[in-house]
């Protein structure tokens, strides 16, 4: 888990700039109907934004986040995983039923439904798919993780194994003091991005911890402003495609 019901994204409020949302579901490949939340600006003035939350799905600080996003000009749609588990099904169990194939045909739908230039932006659970969304098939712009784990996870690859299939820019925010993350492993991912021609950037802040990217926890509100930039930055740099 990254972040508790609490948490609040560290993102200043732009109120003076008008934002539409709604809870529209999108259709994946399957026919199911997927959960979202869609923050729409009234001007686009870069790239949209595929939103990919962490372990426990679809909650406010990532509608919170779309929010920000799209009073900056970029669309942005926040998905749920869980579309096929039952709602009330444990943690666990929506976790071991997930699919990468169907998991996958969402994203595809969602990038399909913001059209044009689409990065990704995801944390924790998310910010290790959105590292699998710099694979070819999804034609992104760019991904953003914030502390996604880049090892392998029940003998599944992980994203510095899957490094040679990457083609869309990169960036990586890390906890320096995230036990889950080690540094080592970080720097792994570093090396084989680096070995496979991958256009990237790893920022590690040290003694912040996993999930520091929360304007509820003390201590780390320079760390997160700073993330933030560079994510702006990304976003703008990367309004273009490839």
């Amino acid at each position: 888990m990254c972040y508790e019901n609490d948490a609040v994204p560290p993102v200043p409020d732009i109120p003076e700039f008008a934002v539409r949302t709604s809870r529209e579901p999108l259709r994946s490949a399957d026919g199911t109907p997927v959960p979202t939340f869609r923050a729409h600006p009234a001007e686009r003035k870069g790239s949209a934004v595929l939103l990919l939350p962490d372990n426990l799905g679809l909650r406010e600080f990532y509608e919170q986040l779309a929010v920000g996003l799209a009073q900056r000009g970029h669309p942005a749609i926040a998905i749920d995983y869980y579309a096929r588990s039952a709602p009330d099904a444990p943690l666990t169990r929506k976790l071991a039923e997930l699919r990468r194939d169907t998991l996958f045909d969402d994203f595809d739908a969602a990038i399909a439904a913001l059209g044009g230039n689409v990065v990704s932006l995801g944390f924790c659970l998310g910010g290790r798919f959105a590292f699998q969304t710099a694979a070819a098939r999804f034609g992104l712009s760019g991904a953003i993780g914030f502390y996604g784990a880049v090892q392998p996870i029940r003998d599944a690859p992980g994203p510095t194994q899957l490094a040679p299939t990457f083609t869309a820019p990169i960036l990586g925010i890390f906890g320096g003091a995230d036990e889950g993350i080690p540094p080592e492993l970080v720097a792994g991912f570093d090396q084989a991005l680096t070995v496979a021609g991958v256009a990237h950037e790893i920022v590690t802040y040290p003694g912040a911890p996993h999930g520091f990217f929360d304007a509820s926890v003390d201590g780390f509100a320079e760390e997160s402003a700073d993330a933030w930039r560079r994510v702006e930055r990304f976003l703008d740099d990367h309004a273009e495609g490839l």
